[in-house]
């Protein structure tokens, strides 16, 4: 196992995609490093990896299962519920959006510049919170309308970070090819440094 682990470690960048560079960093100790950078956008990931035949196999922490946090809800006089994103980046607060469950159907509500998004309707009571520079995450919430109608959100400290769950590329000769967290399904060569 330790002679596989050595002949594997190393690092491995994305081959093929215009503008993305992205790449994982295969330690001998079994820990691995991820990284994703698409323009002013940088994502990241870390866990550890195992083999499996030619295999390899990439596990992280488990997810935790929402990127925003309920910080505070009130209740003042308005007629309509009121989502409110607070964060030091201010140049984010534009790209969280608001997806509304409704009988007749869903709404997607941007947030705007300070980080408000406006429902009209005030008998909702589940929304859910995404981030447009990370769109494979989506954050559910059910709300208490029927006393508060003003709640405030804060990212959570991992909203970039990527989360492994036996995440496979095939190790063929030199290089490893499979899927990418982040691209379409199709699949890619990671090229060995």
């Amino acid at each position: 196992m330790q002679a596989q682990t050595n002949n594997i470690s190393g690092i491995y960048y994305l081959e093929g995609v215009r503008e993305t560079a992205s790449g994982i960093k295969l330690n001998a100790d079994s820990s691995f490093e991820f990284f994703f950078s698409y323009g002013a956008l940088d994502r990241h990931g870390s866990g550890t990896w195992t083999t499996e035949n030619n295999t390899v196999i990439l596990n992280s922490k488990p997810y935790p299962g929402k990127d925003f946090k309920l910080v505070d809800s009130s209740s003042d006089n308005n007629s309509f519920t009121t989502i409110k994103i607070e964060e030091k980046n201010t140049n984010l607060l534009r790209y969280v959006y608001c997806r509304i469950k409704a009988k007749d159907g869903d709404s997607l509500i941007n947030a705007d510049s300070g980080g408000y998004i406006a429902i009209a309707d005030k008998s909702v009571n589940t929304i859910q919170l995404l981030f447009e520079f990370c769109p494979e995450k989506i954050s559910a919430f059910t709300l208490n309308t029927s006393t508060h109608n003003t709640f405030t959100f804060n990212f959570e400290a991992w909203l970039f970070e990527i989360f492994f769950k036996d995440f496979r590329l095939q190790f063929v000769k030199d290089h490893l090819e499979g899927k990418h967290p982040l691209l379409d399904n199709k699949n890619y060569i990671y090229s060995r440094e």
